[in-house]
């Protein structure tokens, strides 16, 4: 199987799976016990902490959640700070975020919350102007990833959190960076972003375990209830093997970025124009716009995207239609209509995405398969 699809999860590096290890055997305590087994749980867990808050460049690791994933960091800083204290303030995000952060959002409105969905472009971008015109003092938060799951397409997330700002200081940003960390900087500073999720399993760790930054003065409503672990903000056991795996990534995700920028971009810019050049007709999303080097989204006009990974998957190429889903059926994308495309069109879509672990001949490798597959369609 040639993997094409680490948009959807990656291969788990092999310092996770060593850092995982101890934890799997005999460091099996819970840390929020007080004898010596849960002490060291507790210890490796707030290494861990401090380690992430360190990579991320958060002031305190205090300001480190450690949470089940991304769905629910975006959950927590969505809905948390829409719900603090007991309010029912106003949300502005885009039509193109993830459903974490969507069906958050549409979770709210039937609380009576405000939801300002802001459109995009062809290209998939933003107008900035028309963000911040959404923005009123009763808005607890702006939502805006760092790129799309589908297309790659990138956000400029400083200059975003600056307009915020200037039109209401007390507005928290909060952006979902799952798709973007393994290839980008992700910092605070970076992103000036007031909340960040990220998730293991989109950077080399394990899947089930992710962690929301968030300021230790900004109150959220939690939304998974119990013993008050994380002070409250996220209650639930701690998965001490997952969350030190997912630091692990991290710093080796780190470490490696600028490296696998390089070498992933070329892969990528070879794959599309080793498949530009073999069907001529195949349509590339938003080349104008900034994308993400690891991602390419694109159609091939006359084949359906079903049709297409079904024949590409018995050719041993491993591929995807927008985003992964619990029924693995393929849905018109709500991406991909935001950005204007007819329905149509929109069904023809396919994603490649490579990873840390794509091979340097992956990409033109995939283009040879694709096109053989095309041309016994045609």
């Amino acid at each position: 199987m040639l993997y094409l699809d680490h948009a959807a999860t990656t291969e788990v590096r092999q310092e996770t799976r060593a850092a995982m290890a101890p934890f799997l055997g005999d460091l099996f305590g819970n840390p929020s016990g007080i004898h010596a087994t849960s002490r060291q749980a507790k210890n490796a867990l707030e290494t861990a902490r401090e380690q992430a808050a360190e990579l991320i460049g958060a002031a305190h690791p205090l300001e480190i959640v450690f949470t089940g994933g991304g769905t629910e960091a975006d959950n927590l800083a969505v809905v948390g700070s829409a719900l603090a204290g007991g309010s029912r303030r106003a949300v502005v995000t885009t039509a193109v975020e993830h459903e974490a952060v969507l069906e958050s959002a549409a979770f709210l409105e039937t609380l009576g919350c405000r939801v300002d969905r802001v459109g995009v472009d062809r290209q998939g971008q933003l107008d900035i102007g028309d963000l911040a015109g959404r923005v009123r003092d009763d808005t607890a938060v702006v939502s805006v990833m760092a790129a799309n799951n589908e297309t790659g397409v990138q956000f400029p997330l400083a200059e975003i959190a600056a307009a915020v700002k200037r039109v209401s200081p007390t507005t928290l940003f909060h952006t979902d960076a799952v798709q973007s960390f393994i290839s980008e900087e992700i910092t605070v500073s970076s992103t000036g972003a007031d909340m960040i999720s990220l998730a293991a399993h989109k950077f080399g760790g394990p899947k089930g375990v992710g962690l929301l930054y968030v300021p230790r003065e900004v109150e959220l409503e939690p939304v998974i209830h119990g013993g008050g672990q994380e002070l409250g903000r996220r209650s639930g056991t701690h998965n001490v093997a997952g969350i030190v795996g997912m630091v692990a990534a991290m710093a080796a995700t780190v470490a490696d970025r600028g490296a696998m920028r390089k070498r992933v971009a070329k892969i990528r810019d070879l794959f599309e124009a080793s498949l530009r050049a073999a069907v001529p007709t195949v349509a590339i999303t938003a080349t104008d716009a900034p994308r993400l080097v690891q991602h390419s989204h694109f159609r091939v006009p006359g084949v359906t995207a079903e049709t297409l990974l079904i024949r590409l998957d018995q050719a041993g190429i491993g591929a995807a239609a927008g985003s992964a889903c619990s029924s693995g059926a393929i849905e018109v994308s709500h991406v991909l209509a935001a950005m204007g495309m007819d329905e149509a069109a929109a069904n023809e879509c396919v994603r490649v995405s490579f990873g840390w672990s794509s091979g340097t001949d992956d990409g033109r490798e995939a283009a040879e398969r694709i096109a053989t597959v095309v041309r016994e369609l045609r």
